[in-house]
């Protein structure tokens, strides 16, 4: 299991793209505003498995502006302005885990529930660590089977990392 150590900028100073249902960008704001009107934006899921294929599951912080102490599947977030997803998911990757491989591009995936509405890109790589967890956005994680996070060992899970996720499991093996 890894621990917590990275610190990192203010995520209430982050301005998000934020997209309209084709995913063309319409503007961008302050993520608090993105998250309070439940505007449509732009964000990257980076699955992260080991050598041995399984995949790195992370311990969401209570303090997560969004599903806090959920167990999460992917790393990620939010896409910035003026960055592309492929810009996004390697600074996420980076600023999360402490992780900087080459990310494989997988599909596209459009998910909306309750007030989370998002346009994600899909990406994955192997890494089997060591891992430098941001503190603000992770508490632990740790390496899991396909079996034991599909089995329900862990719960909650972030509704859209477990939807990509099966998506994943359906179109990549």
């Amino acid at each position: 299991m890894s621990q917590s150590k990275k610190e990192a900028a203010d995520p209430a100073a982050e301005i998000v793209l934020i997209v309209d249902e084709r995913d063309d960008v319409v503007g961008e704001v302050p993520r608090p505003i993105m998250r309070a009107r439940g505007l449509l934006h732009r964000v990257t899921y980076i699955l992260v498995f080991d050598s041995l294929g399984r995949l790195f599951v992370q311990k969401r912080t209570k303090t997560k502006d969004l599903y806090p102490g959920y167990y999460d599947l992917a790393a990620g977030g939010v896409v910035c302005a003026g960055e592309s997803y492929a810009q996004s998911a390697k600074r996420e990757a980076w600023e999360e885990l402490g992780v900087d491989q080459p990310l494989t591009a997988h599909f596209k995936y459009f998910f909306e529930q309750n007030n989370n509405r998002c346009w994600g890109q899909v990406f994955s790589c192997v890494h089997d660590g060591p891992f430098t967890l941001q503190r603000e956005e992770v508490e632990s994680g740790e390496f899991m089977t396909v079996d034991e996070v599909t089995g329900g060992k862990i719960n909650p899970v972030t509704p859209d990392t477990k939807a990509v996720f099966q998506r994943y499991l359906e179109e990549e093996q």
